[in-house]
């Protein structure tokens, strides 16, 4: 199987930032669409390959699109995620904790009052007399 330019891009780029160099695998699928790469890694690396808010992964989708804008083609990056992935168990944990506040106050006896809760003030005075 040959390997297009913007698979070896790909895998060449992953591999220098992960741990796992060896695990880093690609798919590569054509349709009316464009091109699609599924990139397949440790679930240790996800991070890495992520990035901090996604910055990563959308400065990689950056390179591939550009690199299809030569051949006029759309190419997309899917990162393939496992089961059971740590992504995955982060996203229950954080379901699990915003519901369980909700039951906490349906099971809290209705004579204990609600917390009050100060907002403190921001000091806006250093940008009030801006313009733009």
């Amino acid at each position: 199987m040959s390997k297009e330019f913007d698979q070896e891009f790909t895998e060449f780029i992953v591999k220098a930032i992960v741990n796992n160099p060896d695990d880093v695998r690609t798919e590569r699928t054509v349709d009316e669409r464009g091109v699609l790469i599924t990139l397949h890694i440790n679930p240790e690396d996800m991070g890495y390959v992520v990035g901090r808010q996604g910055q990563t992964a959308r400065a990689i989708r950056t390179l591939l699109k550009k690199i299809g804008a030569r051949e006029n083609a759309r190419v997309n990056l899917k990162i393939y995620e496992p089961e059971g992935s740590r992504q995955q168990h982060l996203e229950q944990k954080a379901a699990a904790a915003a519901s369980a506040p909700a039951a906490a106050e349906e099971s809290a006896p209705e004579s204990a009052p609600a917390p009050v809760v100060e907002e403190e003030e921001t000091d806006t005075s250093v940008v009030d007399n801006l313009t733009f």
